[in-house]
């Protein structure tokens, strides 16, 4: 379907937001013309994806290209910010309150009460660790029914979620952190490569920022 600012595809690979991951980008080519995606919005219910310009023809058949070292970028980003909060309570019992990223950069809020730049070290060198580990990582999909008796799940505020989701994506960094979640993620922590800690702030009494970075 075209649309004023782009088109909606009966099937895409295009990741379209969600999670604090930003959409993909990349090309979609049809009759050797190529149209550069520039992101996805949603509108009226349909993932529209984003082109300036000339657009293709209503009903053309177009193949997709994702940008694929920005979409890799994130995935490592995403993993490394769930290995952020599987460590954060693992050791420190705090729940994670917020969070966004952007391509090899990711930031988390946490319901920490003291904070240190000594603290902040001590959580680098920990996902660094937890890198080191190579821990695979499970995609699962499971029932509403089976993801309320996961505790790593119920912490993470499953029951929130509108009762008419009954299927529940999940990430398992094994033998660290489970989490429902929409995003793309990679197979094994090695993949994430090292992490830097670049930044921490109080954003209130008991939620304090973290900031990570890929280091390559």
């Amino acid at each position: 379907t075209v649309m004023d600012e782009g088109v909606v595809l009966d099937q895409t690979a295009f990741y379209t937001g969600g999670g604090g991951q930003p959409t993909d980008s990349g090309i979609l080519i049809s009759s050797g013309q190529e149209y550069q995606v520039s992101g996805i919005k949603r509108v009226d219910g349909q993932m529209v994806h984003l082109i300036e310009g000339v657009l293709p023809s209503q009903g053309s058949t177009v193949t997709g290209l994702i940008d694929w070292d920005r979409r890799y970028l994130l995935m490592r980003t995403h993993t490394a910010a769930h290995i952020l909060c599987g460590v954060v309570w693992r050791d420190y019992g705090a729940q994670v309150t917020g969070g966004n990223m952007t391509p090899g950069e990711a930031r988390m809020d946490f319901e920490f009460e003291n904070l240190t730049a000594e603290l902040a070290a001590e959580i680098e060198a920990k996902i660094n660790a937890e890198v080191a580990a190579e821990r695979d990582i499970v995609v699962s999909n499971l029932t509403r029914e089976e993801a309320e008796q996961v505790p790593d799940l119920v912490r993470t505020k499953i029951n929130l979620l509108p009762p008419n989701i009954q299927e529940i994506r999940t990430i398992d960094i094994q033998g660290l952190d489970m989490q429902a979640d929409g995003g793309t993620h990679v197979a094994n922590t090695r993949e994430v490569g090292a992490v830097k800690m670049i930044g921490h702030e109080s954003k209130g009494r008991i939620n304090k920022r973290l900031r990570i970075a890929l280091e390559e």
